[in-house]
């Protein structure tokens, strides 16, 4: 997203905060229950003087009402704590690459982790529970799911400091961030950020010319081809703006991603079926380099593809794989700049 427009919704979030300072959580959260309801002074789970009643993944946790030092042991969430300006002080990071800053914070939130103080607290999807104990965390929050899960690790975490775990894989990002905002009394700026963004949706769906034919986001493993359906992030985004998804046919999705598979985001399709699977349908990558891009529709069969011939491919850009308040506004600006009326 361009600075100036992130900075200034930033701006936006920040008074929000200023706003609802002192004012009592209460629940919020869609796709599962978060409860955020005080619980009795002096919880000797938190710590604090007074805590609220979190349900998540892994249980009901009591954690401070009003945290002053938070640990992310998810990078994937890591983007929602800064975009709800949490007091996060410290986070895993991946090993460095393509799509992160040397320190391993993915590239689309470095700056604005650098500007806040943000302290790498390990890098790597293997929990360090040493080093989040020196961060001297009162909460901490994880993922219940997808390679930086720390579910396994959870009793050793939570003898840390409280900690909560979300799932990021079956939701929206609006939908994820209306949850911790609920656990950490901060709905109301989740909620600004939100409105914020759908406005700019609303802007640009105005403004662009979409394609005549639907559309498929994927990637290219060089094996199997994952496809984002309307349940992922991904989907979810393009669709907002007026686009269309592409339905692969079940029949043509290897076993693993069939009906009765464990994930609806993704479709997997073997190489052999993409013109069966796509048709005439424009091509999205998600997460890919432009010469990534060339190298695989310059492939035998992706060159018979309508899209290919037509020219109707399109690059998502490296930030497109997790989807955060930050890499969404990203997208929306990539789409603008293509599909300007």
């Amino acid at each position: 997203m361009r600075t100036s427009i992130r900075r200034r919704w930033a701006v936006s979030a920040a008074a929000a905060i200023a706003a609802v300072l002192g004012l009592t959580a209460c629940s919020s959260g869609t796709g599962g229950s978060t409860a955020a309801e005080p619980a009795a002074a002096g919880s000797p789970a938190s710590g604090s003087a007074a805590t609220r009643s979190v349900t998540h993944e892994l249980g009901t946790t009591d954690v401070p009402a009003a945290p002053k030092r938070i640990v992310s042991v998810s990078v994937t969430l890591t983007g929602h704590l800064l975009a709800l300006e949490a007091p996060l002080i410290a986070s895993q990071a991946t090993p460095p690459g393509p799509i992160t800053d040397a320190n391993g914070f993915f590239s689309q939130w470095a700056d604005v982790a650098k500007e806040r103080g943000v302290q790498v607290a390990y890098q790597g999807f293997e929990a360090d529970i040493e080093k989040v104990i020196a961060a001297k965390p009162d909460l901490i929050i994880g993922s219940a799911s997808g390679a930086d899960s720390t579910a396994k690790v959870y009793d050793r975490l939570k003898a840390v400091a409280p900690t909560v775990l979300f799932r990021h894989d079956d939701l929206s990002w609006q939908e994820l961030m209306t949850k911790l905002g609920g656990a950490l009394g901060l709905e109301a700026n989740a909620q600004k950020v939100i409105t914020a963004y759908d406005q700019r949706v609303a802007e640009v769906k105005g403004k662009i010319k979409l394609p005549e034919q639907d559309i498929v986001l994927l990637r290219d493993n060089n094996t199997d081809i994952p496809v984002f359906t309307e349940a992922s992030a991904q989907g979810a985004l393009l669709s907002s703006l007026g686009f269309r998804l592409h339905t692969v046919d079940s029949s043509l999705a290897s076993a693993d991603s069939r009906e009765g598979g464990k994930r609806l985001d993704i479709l997997t399709v073997s190489q052999e079926n993409i013109v069966k699977g796509f048709g005439d349908s424009s091509l999205f990558f998600v997460s890919h380099t432009a010469d990534e891009i060339s190298a695989t529709t310059a492939k035998p069969l992706w060159k018979d593809l309508p899209a290919v011939g037509d020219e109707r491919v399109h690059d998502l850009g490296l930030d497109s794989f997790r989807i955060d308040y930050y890499s969404a506004s990203n997208v929306v600006d990539r789409i603008e700049q293509q599909f300007a009326g």
